[in-house]
């Protein structure tokens, strides 16, 4: 027991969005039926493609009720009869209609079966309608154990909204709840009492009346992941601000509480901030058409697309806390600049498998030290990054389990954030990496992805086969190891704990002079004019070193 307890507190002071603790306890390896039916590309899914969807729905607070209905509109690409939408108990799917007509229905847990009654035709466009209800599971600790939160604000009103990273997007809605297949564009439509506004992504299209109610009609425009869609409810109030922005002007709209109002116009002042350091290291904000918002929620933040919520207090750091133990994670909001770069990497390029989760967090995690970079310079932007190593376990791989629905271990962040630290040492010009990084969102742009296009581009963009250096830091829970040793005007050096092949050179100094060393699992020999004095490992690789005695 004493062990769980460490990692409860471990989960509390660092930013796993989608682990609970009992995973980080023990690795899962005997998966079930249903976890292949939500982590794989079955034959129910394969033969459609997802074009649009339009949820509409009515959300009674008071029951903690959800009711209404999807509807899906698909590209066929091959003949077939049966698709596979997913939805999770205690939800009800109801019924399903395509052309007026109601379709046969099996269920197997979280799963439902639709037979089609009409020929399928490649290439055709069809629609059909789902419709659903139920007491959603509700959030225990969002957003780690994920659900709708259903909370009052310290006024007594009503203060609601979805987090389902991890979970599934089927936790709540009808979907296709799989990664590979963002759907093009979106409608959410949701009903709820006429004192409470609803904020979803995209923009606001039309807020209509219906007695003693209100529908928010909320319009996506560009692709988006299932887990990225939102509904966040309470007694909002509205500021905005127009940014100047890489493709022109950019709407940024802010929703919070309206006890809060004051407080969120200055603590939002980074997100401008923010959106200039990132456009700088990134590229154009990748949701130009549809805005970018900050909404507080209940719960401390998630990175749902154009929709990014927040709840950290008004306060810089991790709810007050410097992740790094330096210092520079106290000069901004970690809610806003980490959620706000998933924009980049989980909402714009976005895996495929969710064992590949670590594009989203790795690259994200990264960004947090960048913004650092931009508005506090390079050795700011150092120093943060090399300072979250501490949170690092190694206790499995950032790669998880292919077709099951399992992501690796939250070392993603602060490991993945780590790696492209030690990348950026070894390209040795930083506007070389900028552009990597731009061309890279150029490259994926709003598209799903795997990890094999990730290094591929990234081997071909720095010019370096970057082979075992990924096998290295995301197949395994290795830190390489420089192993040397000095006598007098010779050094010995060696790389350990490796994988095969791993030959990354590492900067080094001697005698305070900087010199690049290229190890190998052999010992290596360089000999100097001059005795060995001092000697020291370039801190901004994600290494370990020991010295040999000899």
């Amino acid at each position: 027991m004493k062990n769980y307890y460490i990692i409860l507190i471990v989960l509390l002071i660092t930013p796993f969005t989608y682990l609970n603790a009992q995973e980080l306890l023990s690795e899962k390896t005997n998966f079930t039926k249903q976890d292949t039916l939500r982590g794989s590309i079955t034959p129910e899914r394969e033969w459609w493609d997802l074009t649009y969807y339009h949820l509409d729905i009515k959300v009674d607070p008071d029951n903690k009720f959800i009711s209404g209905k999807n509807t899906i509109q698909y590209k066929v690409l091959k003949n077939d009869s049966t698709m596979q939408i997913d939805l999770q108990p205690p939800m009800k799917l109801l019924k399903a209609v395509q052309n007026g007509t109601e379709l046969q229905i099996r269920t197997d847990g979280n799963t439902h079966f639709i037979t089609l009654n009409e020929d399928q035709k490649v290439d055709e466009v069809n629609n059909l309608e789902v419709y659903y209800e139920g007491h959603p599971k509700e959030a225990v600790r969002a957003p780690w154990d994920g659900g709708i939160s259903w909370k009052r604000d310290d006024n007594g009103n009503h203060f609601i909204a979805s987090s389902c990273q991890g979970l599934g997007a089927s936790v709540w809605w009808p979907c296709k709840d799989h990664m590979y297949d963002e759907v093009d564009s979106m409608q959410i439509s949701v009903n709820v009492p006429s004192k409470l506004t609803n904020v979803s992504n995209g923009r606001l299209r039309l807020v209509e009346r219906i007695g003693d109610t209100k529908t928010f009609h909320w319009v996506v425009k560009n692709p988006i992941n299932n887990y990225g869609v939102n509904i966040n409810i309470g007694d909002y109030v509205n500021f905005s601000e127009v940014y100047d922005g890489m493709a022109g002007n950019l709407d940024m709209n802010y929703y919070v509480l309206r006890d809060n109002l004051e407080k969120a116009k200055e603590q939002f002042k980074q997100a401008p901030m923010m959106m200039k350091a990132f456009e700088h290291w990134f590229g154009q904000y990748p949701f130009y058409r549809d805005s970018f918002k900050l909404v507080e929620v209940p719960y401390l933040g998630m990175e749902h697309q154009s929709s990014v919520t927040y709840g950290n207090g008004y306060q810089n750091g991790y709810l007050g806390r410097d992740l790094s133990g330096t210092g520079w994670g106290l000069k901004f909001d970690f809610i806003i600049i980490h959620e706000a770069g998933h924009e980049w990497f989980a909402n714009n390029i976005t895996n495929k498998d969710v064992a590949d989760m670590w594009i989203h967090e790795g690259f994200t995690a990264y960004s947090e030290n960048l913004y650092l970079d931009y508005h506090f310079g390079k050795e700011a932007s150092a120093e943060y990054v090399i300072g979250t190593r501490k949170n690092i376990q190694n206790d499995r791989p950032l790669i998880g389990h292919y077709n099951v629905n399992k992501a690796g271990s939250g070392d993603m962040y602060y490991k993945g954030a780590n790696m492209l630290h030690t990348l950026r040492q070894l390209i040795e010009d930083d506007e070389k990496w900028r552009k990597i990084l731009r061309k890279m969102n150029v490259e994926f742009y709003h598209q799903t992805v795997t990890t094999k296009q990730i290094e591929d581009f990234l081997s071909r963009e720095t010019g370096i086969d970057l082979t075992e250096f990924f096998n290295q830091y995301l197949r395994t829970i290795k830190i390489p190891t420089l192993e040397y040793s000095f006598n007098k005007k010779e050094l010995k050096y060696r790389w350990t704990n490796i994988v095969e092949g791993f030959d990354m050179p590492v900067q080094i100094k001697i005698n305070n002079e900087e010199r690049w060393l290229f190890p190998k699992a052999e010992w290596n020999i360089m000999s100097l004019d001059s005795k060995i004095l001092t000697f020291e490992v370039d801190v901004d690789f994600y290494i370990e070193s020991k010295k040999i005695e000899r």
